[in-house]
């Protein structure tokens, strides 16, 4: 069993605890125990990791492995704000059947670009907000062969870190609004000179739709995507519009190589008022939490990443949503998680 620290002051219903490993058995010794207690306690048990880890995994548990659900990462971890709300939703189903949703998450990291990156790192961050009333259990292994940044970032967003199979308080933590803040201290790179540009003086968005989809249409943007497109537009435009302040003005520019997006910003002089959230937190039934505003909750349910900032200069809205043959939706290889766990290439009769 993995206990926790005298004096540990995290919320002892909810848990979201760190597991770096540099091999097997140190994957082994805090996964195996985390999912074992939860089979033994009845909890719904849920384990999203590679093809080497779950080899391990179901022959440690033995026959007991039947009673975890296992995912693939390339499913599970498909899209930020999307994978957080059904999440969200399966600890609150479980709790209303009495039980506790545990989840052993080993985060896809490579491969995405870097705006895909700081999504899901605020994705670690503000599930501390989203579930602490859950009762949940979140474990998420990081592999030492991960960017350094990346596992840097991990011990800004866990509260506890599971060392020899303890669960100790993390120093590193940082509270997951400042960290938030943090991610959107650095400024936006420049549009592109050849980027469109549209100023917006009145609220005509019939103009405005023709305008994107004449736009999107010389792209490799998907139909389906397109009208997921236009919704988010309109949802943040119609927000300038309201609390914004002149000029607004809309841009538009595709940004190529390894991971293709078409990029859509909107931009006004207004300042956005402290603690609004950004939207980053499902809303909640009743609720009123912050960071759970529909309109930019349902933006960020529709591109694959939503860049915010806001101060003196103005505020800047920019969606991103990817193009086919984008590298972002995938985690690392089968022979990568291999190597994760130890091995130099996977074992015999796995390729």
């Amino acid at each position: 069993m993995i206990t926790s620290s005298p004096g540990n002051v995290v919320n002892t219903s909810f848990t979201h605890r760190l597991l770096p490993y540099d091999g097997a058995d140190r994957f082994l010794d805090g996964a195996l125990p985390f999912l074992a207690d939860g089979l033994a306690a009845g909890d719904r048990v849920v384990a999203v990791c590679g093809t080497g880890q779950e080899m391990l995994l179901r022959d440690a548990l033995g026959p007991a492995d039947s009673g975890v659900e296992f995912h693939e990462p390339r499913d599970w971890y498909r899209h930020p704000a999307r994978t957080l709300a059904d999440c969200l939703s399966a600890a609150d189903d479980a709790t209303g059947r009495g039980r506790r949703l545990r989840v052993l998450g080993e985060p896809a990291w490579t491969s995405r670009p870097p705006p895909e990156v700081v999504e899901w790192q605020r994705i670690e961050a503000v599930l501390n907000v989203a579930f602490r009333d859950t009762g949940a259990a979140l474990m998420c292994p990081y592999s030492a062969s991960l960017p350094a940044g990346i596992v840097a970032a991990a011990r800004k967003t866990h509260p506890e870190t599971v060392r020899g199979g303890r669960a100790v308080p993390n120093p590193g933590f940082v509270d997951p609004w400042s960290y938030c803040a943090q991610c959107d201290r650095e400024p936006l790179p420049a549009p592109p000179p050849d980027a469109d540009e549209l100023q917006l003086d009145k609220a005509d968005l019939y103009w405005l739709r023709a305008y994107v989809t004449e736009y999107a249409r010389q792209t490799a943007l998907p139909d389906e995507d397109l009208q997921r497109l236009l919704v988010a537009v309109t949802e943040v435009v119609t927000n300038a519009m309201r609390h914004g302040e002149p000029p607004i003005v809309l841009r538009m520019w595709t940004e190529p190589g390894a991971a293709p997006a078409l990029v859509c910003e909107v931009a006004d002089e207004g300042r956005w008022a402290p603690g609004t959230g950004y939207g980053l937190i499902p809303p909640r039934p009743g609720g009123t939490a912050s960071g759970s505003r529909f309109g930019l909750w349902a933006v960020r349910l529709l591109c694959a990443a939503v860049q915010i900032r806001t101060g003196e200069g103005g505020s800047t809205v920019r969606l991103r949503l990817a193009l086919p043959g984008a590298a972002g939706a995938g985690p690392r290889t089968e022979s990568e998680g291999f190597r994760a766990l130890g091995f130099q290439n996977p074992p015999s009769g796995v390729r």
